[in-house]
């Protein structure tokens, strides 16, 4: 990568059972304000990387660096401050809190600051209007793309430097993949944040990446700028991961 690396991780192993690496020494950068992505296999350990890198999971060996400060094992609040901020694959929202009120969760950190969280609600209203209308419906009655929407939405409340996005079309209806990728494209332009991104849905995927990582028994089996992958390309090294 050209761009300097807000995001490194060096030989990072970690799991969910001690002495069981699901991470087998993964290495990997993210570059400022550019979109990584992170492909691979189901079981590849795509999720447990965000996981760990966010202090959910605590490392057993390696190191990440946020901006050249290792951060390893930190807490996900101590993170959050930091400028890091995670969209988890399920849409965890407070379905009987009202859109607003669950924004402001997400400025939890500073939460006593009341000029600095209407100021936030302001800018992450202009960016989407959408939840500007329905700040006062409760968040469970938001379609499902609205509720993805709303996801990212709040963890914008904090400005974060760097995004952690897990499969965020995981579940969701073919027509709202456009609406989920139209609001990463605004919440990347708007803010300039640095995007890490696990993707399944790698057609929608690969037009915003910047740089490709596929992974493959917790492993970096490929790696390169995204205009080196194309679906064939990804479908290849999938079939390959597959198959052994």
């Amino acid at each position: 990568m050209s761009a300097p690396s807000i995001l490194q991780v060096n030989d990072l192993r970690a799991g969910y059972v001690a002495g069981v690496h699901i991470l087998a020494g993964i290495s990997l950068a993210a570059a400022e304000h550019a979109v990584t992505l992170i492909i691979g296999p189901n079981g590849a350990g795509k999720s447990t990387l965000l996981r760990t890198i966010f202090g959910l999971l605590k490392p057993a060996a390696g190191n990440v660096l946020l901006r050249g400060k290792d951060v390893s094992g930190a807490s996900p609040s101590a993170l959050k401050a930091a400028g890091v901020s995670y969209v988890t694959q399920d849409i965890n929202s407070f379905p009987f809190l009202s859109v607003e009120e669950n924004l402001k969760m997400g400025a939890w950190i500073f939460r006593h600051d009341r000029a600095r969280l209407t100021r936030q609600l302001e800018r992450v209203y202009a960016l989407f209007p959408a939840l500007s209308d329905k700040r006062r419906a409760a968040a469970g009655s938001l379609s499902g793309g609205q509720g993805r929407m709303l996801s990212v939405a709040r963890e914008l409340m904090t400005s974060p430097s760097l995004l952690l996005i897990d499969e965020p079309t995981a579940g969701l209806a073919p027509d709202l993949v456009a609406q989920v990728y139209a609001v990463l494209a605004t919440a990347r332009s708007a803010t300039g944040a640095a995007i890490l991104l696990v993707e399944q849905n790698v057609e929608e995927a690969l037009p915003l990446a910047d740089h490709v990582y596929l992974l493959n028994l917790g492993a970096v089996k490929a790696e390169g700028p995204g205009q080196d992958f194309d679906s064939t390309r990804v479908k290849a090294l999938v079939q390959e991961c597959l198959l052994g």
